[in-house]
């Protein structure tokens, strides 16, 4: 949000282009990208501008019931993230920064990395003119709180994942061919 302020882009551009810049400090970070990487840095970012603009869902007015929505959605996000990582075909641009970062950082939980993360993002979107309110904050501190109960449940360690790049998944469909 606090992009889209400073730079001649909607919400979703601005999406779109943190995503570019994610893809961009993996690669610099020698991590692999895979279709799903890419997919998800067109589609994310423009999926939420339409979602922004025809607004169909109803506003929330109950804080409490707002809370435990997020808590709940934040529990189907790293469902969602366990799936797709699992798939090795790479993760979101975010996720696999996410990733990157916490392998120079073994000793970190991951959810504690996604905290830290998310909390310097949040930090330099403040401080771009961009709105941080309670949602705001509840997401920083319990996306990755949550993601770290749910992956500690299952036994899922997404740093020990090895995901196939864009070129080794062409070369096995050729293969396959």
């Amino acid at each position: 949000m606090g992009i889209s302020r400073h730079a001649p882009l909607n919400y979703g551009s601005a999406m779109v282009a943190i995503s570019l810049t994610a893809i961009i400090l993996q690669l610099l970070l020698r991590e692999r990208i895979g279709f799903a990487t890419l997919l998800d840095a067109v589609i994310t970012g423009n999926l939420t501008q339409l979602l922004t603009d025809i607004s169909p869902y109803p506003e929330n007015h109950s804080l409490w019931l707002g809370i435990a929505y997020m808590l709940f959605g934040f529990l189907f996000i790293a469902l969602g993230m366990y799936v797709y990582m699992k798939a090795k075909q790479g993760c979101g641009p975010k996720d696999g920064l996410l990733i990157a970062i916490g392998k120079r950082l073994p000793k970190i939980p991951i959810g504690v990395v996604e905290i830290l993360l998310f909390a310097f993002v949040t930090l330099i979107g403040w401080m771009l003119g961009g709105t941080v309110g309670i949602g705001t904050l509840i997401s920083t501190f319990g996306a990755g709180a949550v993601m770290h109960l749910f992956y500690v449940g299952i036994g899922f360690e997404p740093r020990e994942l090895r995901h196939k790049s864009v070129v080794e998944t062409v070369q096995n469909m050729k293969r396959s061919d």
